[in-house]
């Protein structure tokens, strides 16, 4: 199979090694609102808080101190 066509049936459970249906109902700690998935970063998106709270081996990184700062308006 090509690599091309892995990538297109990769799940963000294969991507990211978490249940997907975990995925779903994580909430931002600081906003409670919820995350969107960057499969591209790996990480989860609280655009609120302006926060990307990153997946590492499995396991989701879900403190201030870990996420990375953005700007969910910049582009």
């Amino acid at each position: 199979m090509s690599e091309k066509a892995e990538d297109a049936n990769e799940t963000p459970e294969r991507a990211s090694g978490v249940d997907p249906r975990l995925l779903e109902l994580l909430i931002c700690p600081l906003t409670r609102q919820p995350l969107q998935y960057d499969r591209e970063h790996g990480e989860l998106i609280s655009k609120k808080a302006g926060l990307a709270y990153p997946i590492r081996e499995g396991l989701v990184l879900m403190t201030e101190r870990d996420a990375r700062k953005f700007d969910p308006d910049a582009k």
